[in-house]
């Protein structure tokens, strides 16, 4: 299915495919990316779409998806990791941080450490907290290619084997998120995106 980012339901229809467990293509605030609700372990929903969206994108996909965040605040949820005021005040944003998770996080997920994400988009942060858990993100595209950023090229290479499509126009030249890493309080930027740390 299609569905136009101005469509005013648009938020409502993509939070209802990923509730119940459906693989959608979403914009965000840097390029679109491949989402699906992340299982927690005080949910019955354990749709594995992790594995779902790695099957798509290729055999070879092994890199953790970023987490995507509805507020800033919610990466407390997960971590106890000390993450300085500087960082939080990019946020929301195109600024990825790496934190440990710890053990009571509600996350049904293996690793030691988790990327988060609170994008900028407005709408996106709404289909966030109608889904009430975070959502993986990762780039359109096939394992190795380049990534997609004309909606006319992700339709004709993904249309059949995602549930939803929200069109908002094609977004070359947008750049990726920023990533960095938090240990012990100190910042080691892994990627310089759209924001300058």
């Amino acid at each position: 299915m299609i569905c136009s980012k101005a469509d005013s339901r648009s938020a409502e229809k993509a939070a209802a495919c990923l509730r119940e467990g459906g693989i959608a293509i979403l914009p965000t605030d840097t390029v679109y990316g491949f989402s699906a609700i992340v299982d927690l372990r005080d949910s019955s929903r354990h749709f594995k779409a992790d594995e779902i969206i790695r099957s798509i994108k290729g055999r070879s996909e092994d890199k953790p998806f970023i987490q995507l965040l509805a507020r800033p605040e919610d990466i407390f949820l997960y971590t106890d990791d000390v993450i300085p005021s500087s960082l939080l005040a990019k946020w929301p944003g195109p600024l990825t941080i790496i934190v440990r998770l710890k053990e009571s996080a509600p996350l049904l997920q293996h690793g030691a450490t988790v990327a988060f994400r609170c994008p900028g988009d407005v709408w996106l942060r709404t289909v966030l907290a109608a889904c009430n858990a975070p959502l993986y993100s990762t780039s359109v595209n096939r394992s190795g290619k380049n990534v997609l950023s004309r909606i006319a090229d992700i339709r004709a290479e993904f249309e059949s084997e995602v549930q939803l499509i929200v069109d908002d126009g094609d977004k070359e030249g947008a750049l990726p998120s920023t990533i960095v890493s938090v240990q012990d309080g100190k910042i080691s930027v892994l990627r310089q995106g759209a924001v300058t740390i």
